[in-house]
Order: structure tokens, then sequence, then C-alpha cells
């Protein structure tokens, strides 16, 4: 992909807040506070779901070109879930990790 294809693909980015109320009614219904509970004992107060609704729709009052800045600097501070290794670490690690299996045979 060249990078005047993932420019457009970023521009076009829209902000819809519908997903995140969403997630907060899903929070209140009894299904999920019953899961909630059964998991960790406590009820959920949805306080996440509340503030991504709020931040979705400060966003929503601010121009375009703001908006673009923002979701992709947040983007870009995101950790990424993969951690990289060269070849010889990641045979190293696999050794590290499962090469008592192979002793097995």
């Amino acid at each position: 992909m060249s990078s005047g294809e993932e420019v457009s693909s970023v521009s076009k980015r829209t902000l819809s807040c519908s997903t995140c109320f969403d997630a907060l009614w899903f929070c209140y219904s009894p299904v999920h506070q019953m899961q909630q509970y059964y998991r960790l004992g406590t009820l959920d107060n949805c306080g996440g779901k509340w503030s991504a609704l709020v931040d979705c729709l400060t966003l929503k009052t601010k121009r375009s070109a703001e908006v673009q800045e923002i979701l992709e600097s947040r983007e870009k501070a995101k950790a990424h879930i993969w951690t990289f290794r060269t070849p010889e670490e990641a045979s190293s690690n696999w050794n590290e990790q499962f090469g008592h299996l192979d002793e097995m045979e």
C-alpha cells in the first residue's frame, strides 16, 4: 500500500458514537451485570463506557482536522500486541519454552 493510499484511508475515517452508546446500553443490561457479578463478584458501574461516550461526543464538537490528528495520535500511542523477535531470539525462546518436549522422545 502506498503512502497516498494510507493517507486517504485515514482521512476517510469517520467518528461514530453509536458503538459507544451501544456498549453503554449493553453494560446496564442484566446479562452483562450478572456476568460481571459471576466472574468478579461485583456489579459493573460502566464508568469506562460513560467516559468513552463523553469522549466521543466531545470529539464530535471539534473540527474534522483536529479529530483526525487526535485519532492518529491515539492510534500511534497504542502498544502493539505482538513481540517482534529476530530468528535467533525466536529460536532461543522456542527452545526455552518447548525444548523439553524434544528430550521426551
